[in-house]
């Protein structure tokens, strides 16, 4: 069986994960790592190619973006001119649309396939709140996520001028209602509440109850647990007070980067053209058989 070959690209939080499902996964190959720092390369790594660009790396079949949100674009581009397939985790809910016109074009210009929001949430959550839906067309879903820290609006924190260190936790109210908890360590020569102010009107946080608070070591608090609780009630057919629920406690990257490898392995069965994940048949995503998978799931 000739294996998939995967390029990571981006190594942090979700890069580390995903190397991890991949060294697992009986049907892929690691490529290499496009990373900023190529000279300083960490022993797990020292096995593979740890290359600046995707140029540098031969025989790709899919690029994993583990790059922040805001940078999805950019980099998915640049893979799928090249013919390479990508996954990303983009997590912006709002732009998620935008961002599907834009992959799908370039996707199909190169003939090759782009699938976007590929993590728990956007991502596997998508795909649950389709199905509650499937079952109760009229009806009213919640999600509710947290207690825990959220990945993106850390990374979208960091990024504001004048934080040295950031950790953003989302604390769930009910109803899909959440509040924003975000520490930061400040970098010499700005004042907490200028830093404040950038990132409460940043998109990522504009429309939550945000609060900001300025710690001496916001390592000291990050755990990287998370989780979400999903309910439906509604109507199926005419038949009133149908309830669903769906729950789960996570550990954040180690999910996305696993859903993420999933997705690759999706991605290469799909015609051109860019795709969330409700669009993907779901045995797609799973390695095997498919007879057997139908076998022992349906």
């Amino acid at each position: 069986m000739k294996k998939i070959r995967a390029a990571i690209v981006g190594y942090g939080n979700i890069g580390h994960f995903v190397l991890d499902a991949l060294q697992v996964a009986p049907d892929f190959e690691i490529a290499g790592i496009v990373r900023r720092r190529v000279s300083e390369v960490p022993i797990e790594l020292s096995v593979y190619p740890v290359v600046s660009s995707l140029d540098e790396l031969k025989d790709v079949d899919v690029a994993i973006l583990c790059t922040p949100t805001r940078e999805v674009e950019h980099f998915a581009i640049k893979a799928l001119e090249k013919g390479m397939r990508t996954v990303d985790s983009f997590d912006i809910h709002t732009q998620i649309c935008d961002l599907r016109k834009t992959l799908d074009a370039a996707a199909k210009k190169y003939n090759s396939v782009a699938i976007i929001s590929a993590g728990w949430d956007p991502g596997t959550d998508s795909v649950v709140r389709a199905l509650m839906e499937a079952c109760a067309p009229k009806g009213i879903t919640y999600t509710n996520f947290g207690p825990g820290m959220s990945m993106g609006h850390t990374v979208a924190v960091k990024s504001i001028a004048g934080v040295k260190a950031a950790l953003s936790m989302t604390i769930p109210l009910g109803t899909g209602i959440h509040r924003r908890m975000v520490y930061i360590e400040l970098e010499e020569g700005y004042t907490f509440e200028e830093v404040a102010h950038a990132i409460k009107t940043d998109d990522y946080f504009a429309h939550d109850e945000t609060h900001v608070m300025q710690v001496e070591s916001v390592d000291a608090l990050k755990d990287m647990g998370h989780g979400v609780n999903m309910t439906r009630k509604g109507v199926s057919g005419k038949t009133q007070n149908q309830r669903f629920e769906f729950n789960m406690s996570i550990n954040n990257p180690a999910l996305t980067a696993q859903v993420l490898v999933c997705t690759a392995r999706a991605a290469m069965l799909q015609r051109p053209g860019c795709y969330t994940l409700i669009e993907i048949p779901v045995i797609d995503l799973l390695y095997g058989d498919r007879d057997e998978l139908v076998r022992r799931l349906v």
